[in-house]
């Protein structure tokens, strides 16, 4: 087959460093200290997909170097030439996506976020499958496989003949106004990808009502009884309405799309880095976390709360994870997953089976974690 392949190389910078995001914020995440995640991300798939094929892409960063280290030379064919991170251009992606409707190409396989897939779908439409190694910040579109292996393994079922094709929604966050506080996600359309339900991810599902704002008020009395328990604990809050209405209850600021530090009930610091959360942790008697699932996909760990990354999960430990949801929420939710970028820790995570939710005041439920 034809595989055209593409990958954002600045994908995902913005997470850990706590921009929502790396569009249009490029240089501030370099400034803050944000490595590349893509690549090593679209690594980890290649390195798990099969041999055979031909694979169109764009030149260094944006392909060409990570397909040469999996693939022969007589397999790939640059399509656009492509200057190093950070020089590359949504036109680029566009340019190397119109070259592979020219060649004809089976599948694009892509390696970024919500954006590359809606720059990427405004070009084919429904032309082509398309399948989505995720590497963004935020990632609710349906494309994606649930993490780097899974992508590869959709791939080879695709090739193999073992996977169909169904249609899936392409979404994405308006990142500059999700910078500022407001969660407003846009339905782009329908395209085509390899589908398998327990590979590919689901569509992200939102919530409200009044009855849920008052679950969700259940599950922030509980917290801040474990705020009491544990005084001199920090606890870092992920980004979300459930999260969110912590603070709420306990009349303190908040940053509803943002990483916030508690300590005593009161505010350590709002809208944090990893490093910030590291910086505060030093010398504290404990780390606990809370966050909250998405809803319709199940990942609690690596979509939206890249800051609380792994150094800061193992500082804490696994034990003081506090995955919140509401009834409603869970009754959509059929595995926990966490998709952390570092292998051993999604490791510890599946091993572990099933995994504790908060639904309700001192009210857990067992969840399956995926494996």
């Amino acid at each position: 087959m034809k595989i055209g392949f593409v990958v954002n190389p600045i994908a995902g910078m913005g997470g850990r460093v706590g921009l929502k995001g790396t569009d249009g914020v490029y240089k501030e995440a370099v400034r803050k200290g944000a490595e590349p995640v893509a690549p090593d991300r679209a690594k980890d798939a290649l390195k798990k997909m099969k041999r055979g094929h031909t694979w169109l892409t764009a030149g260094g960063s944006m392909g060409e170097e990570m397909l040469l280290e999996r693939f022969p030379d007589d397999d790939i064919q640059v399509v656009l030439s492509s200057d190093g991170i950070g020089d590359t251009k949504i036109e680029d992606t566009t340019k190397t996506v119109e070259a592979f409707l020219e060649a004809g190409v089976d599948l694009i396989v892509f390696c970024g976020g919500d954006g590359t897939a809606r720059d990427i779908f405004e070009v084919v439409e429904t032309d082509i499958p398309m399948l989505g190694i995720p590497s963004g910040v935020k990632m609710y579109s349906g494309v994606f496989g649930i993490n780097p292996e899974a992508s590869a393994e959709l791939f080879n079922m695709f090739v193999s003949g073992e996977a169909g094709i169904d249609t899936v929604e392409i979404m994405d966050l308006d990142e500059d106004r999700y910078r500022e506080g407001e969660w407003e996600i846009k339905l782009h359309g329908e395209a085509k990808t390899v589908y398998e339900p327990h590979y590919i991810q689901m569509g992200k599902q939102s919530y409200r009502s009044v009855a849920e704002d008052d679950l969700k008020y259940d599950l922030a009395r509980y917290m801040i009884e474990e705020m009491e328990r544990f005084p001199e604990h920090l606890f870092i809050l992920g980004p979300g309405s459930t999260t969110a209405e912590i603070q709420k209850a306990l009349d303190v600021d908040y940053t509803l799309l943002g990483v916030d530090i508690l300590k005593g009930k009161k505010v350590v610091a709002l809208d944090v880095s990893e490093k910030e959360i590291l910086t505060e942790a030093e010398g504290s008697k404990g780390v606990k976390i809370a966050v909250s699932v998405i809803g319709n996909q199940g990942f609690f760990l690596g979509r939206g709360n890249q800051q609380i990354s792994p150094k800061v999960v193992r500082l804490a430990g696994l034990n003081n994870i506090y995955i919140m949801a509401t009834p409603t929420k869970l009754k959509r939710i059929s595995y926990l997953r966490a998709d952390t970028g570092d292998a051993e820790l999604n490791k510890e995570i599946r091993e572990r089976g099933y995994m504790r939710v908060l639904q309700g005041f001192r009210e857990y439920k067992l969840v399956p974690v995926q494996a």
